[in-house]
């Protein structure tokens, strides 16, 4: 077929130009028939054949119209659905799609369809009662903690059967809160149930598709393996799909929230967080709600599918650790052994530490902060003085200029003796070494011996660590030693029974 293009260059050429038919033929390489066909049709642009490709409803499509036609006079509690009208295709040797089913009279779908969120109240009871399942939503609520205003993010669980429920509280809405927040729900209800129900979180969906086509993101997935249980997403701003946890959301916050004393949780770091959740959790669990008596939950159970081992939910990200040996993480600074600095290493983010990670081996691990320091509102650091061994070895004055001051009490006596003495970082140093080669908790056990008994000096404590660590070495297994049967014998001989024709006497 020729193209729009060269067909509007072969008219003007020939009839504005007036070009020769041949010459158009060699300047265009078609053939000078082809080129009198369209002069002579008077067409301004190639018209094409409609293409038609046959497929495997047409030989039901006109049966599929009468029952189209017969569905529409009747009521609208007696039409059959387009699921239904599939599957009467299929009786009669319909191998198609149901989708291509539905998609072939699209104007006719919306009267013969019914959409889950309008069917009768009884049936979805019904239906959720034969699933089991349960619904999922985040809120957020204001409480004074610490003598601030802070906001904070409530997790939502609740079983459409039993109408049980629980509340987590955390931060932020992340995908580590989301993950441990399933790992206690599920540990709570003693099962996991068969489906969930959602709305289109950004932490679960990247793009919401037809009807209720979903691409979840790549952590969320693997995720649903593991747990093993169906999501049913909700249509967009169809916030009646999952009416149950959104009237638990609004009945939360009068009976629960008002009546935790929250005002006096200091949340400074994640485990003040987790604090509050959990007291909130126990409320909710003892509180008797109309038409949902705890006991419920009890029947429900056995038709759970037992809880398997909580999911391994972190997200990881690379940073580069700094040349003071420390990493940023939400504006925050943790410590990492002084071995890696300046490289590059990988960070798991769990809901409430931070776990860092380095050529296959977790190599530190701290306490998740989410807050600045309230005071001045900058970055908070947490050190661990381990990681700074090898430092403060090559620079012993590190102890006294430097900026560690996580000592356990035992050690900081220690060091506020020791300082006190001409050279006294240099055994301070050479102390705090031992843990590298002995257990943390006996250097410990022998630091706090030798400032019990006043006698603070290197070779005291290096004294009572070794007996500290005799004393625990088992006594060694003797075992009686093997005898020979045969005892080697010494004859030159057999060397020349070897050698055989070659020897030579």
């Amino acid at each position: 077929m020729i193209d729009v293009a060269i067909l509007s260059v072969i008219r003007r050429w020939h009839l504005r130009e007036g070009v020769p038919i041949r010459e158009i033929a060699r300047r265009t390489k078609l053939s000078r028939n082809t080129i009198r066909k369209y002069l002579a049709s008077g067409v301004v642009e190639p018209v094409y054949p409609q293409r038609k490709s046959p497929i495997k409803l047409d030989p039901f499509a006109d049966m599929l119209a009468c029952w189209l036609e017969r569905e529409a006079g009747r009521g609208r509690k007696q039409r059959r659905n387009w699921r239904q009208l599939h599957n009467d295709l299929r009786a009669l040797g319909y191998e198609g799609s149901y989708d291509r089913v539905a998609a072939t009279f699209p104007r006719m779908a919306a009267p013969a369809s019914r959409s889950r969120a309008h069917q009768p109240r009884h049936v979805r009871a019904a239906e959720i009662r034969a699933r089991e399942a349960f619904q999922f939503d985040w809120s957020e609520d204001w409480a004074v903690i610490g003598g601030e205003r802070c906001k904070f993010s409530v997790a939502q669980f609740k079983l459409c059967h039993s109408r049980a429920f629980l509340l987590r509280a955390y931060p932020q809405q992340s995908h580590e809160m989301l993950f441990d927040a399933h790992n206690h729900a599920f540990a709570v209800f003693g099962g996991v149930p068969r489906r969930g129900i959602y709305d289109n979180m950004k932490t679960a969906v990247d793009k919401i598709g037809r009807g209720k086509e979903r691409i979840v993101n790549v952590r969320f997935g693997p995720w649903l393996s593991h747990f093993l249980f169906e999501t049913d997403f909700c249509n967009p701003a169809a916030g009646w799909e999952k009416g149950q946890i959104e009237k638990n959301v609004q009945d939360a916050r009068p009976r629960i929230w008002h009546e935790v004393p929250g005002s006096r949780i200091c949340r400074r770091s994640m485990t003040g967080c987790s604090d509050a959740a959990s007291a909130c959790g126990a409320r909710s669990s003892t509180r008797n709600i109309r038409n949902a008596p705890w006991p419920v939950l009890a029947e429900e159970q056995p038709h759970l599918m037992p809880a398997p081992s909580p999911f391994d939910g972190y997200v990881e990200d690379t940073k580069r650790v700094s040349p003071t040996c420390l990493i940023t993480f939400e504006r925050n600074r943790y410590s990492v052994p002084a071995s890696f600095a300046n490289r590059p290493v990988s960070v798991r983010a769990y809901a409430d530490r931070l776990v860092v990670v380095a050529e296959g081996q977790i190599i530190a691990e701290h306490a998740r902060l989410f807050a600045r320091d309230h005071s001045s509102n900058a970055a908070r650091t947490v050190y661990d003085w381990r990681h700074y061994l090898a430092v403060i070895q090559r620079k012993p004055g590190a102890l006294r200029n430097g900026a560690l001051a996580t000592f356990p009490e035992g050690l900081r006596r220690l060091q506020s003796v020791l300082l006190k003495r001409p050279g006294g970082d240099r055994e301070m140093v050479e102390i705090l070494a031992t843990v590298l080669r002995h257990d943390e908790q006996a250097v410990l056990c022998a630091v706090e011996l030798a400032l019990d008994s006043g006698t603070v000096s290197k070779p005291h404590i290096l004294n009572l660590l070794s007996r500290l660590l005799a004393a625990d070495v088992p006594a060694p297994i003797h075992t009686r030693r093997a005898a020979l049967q045969q005892e080697p014998e010494a004859n030159v001989d057999r060397y020349d029974h070897l050698l055989g024709d070659r020897h030579v006497g």
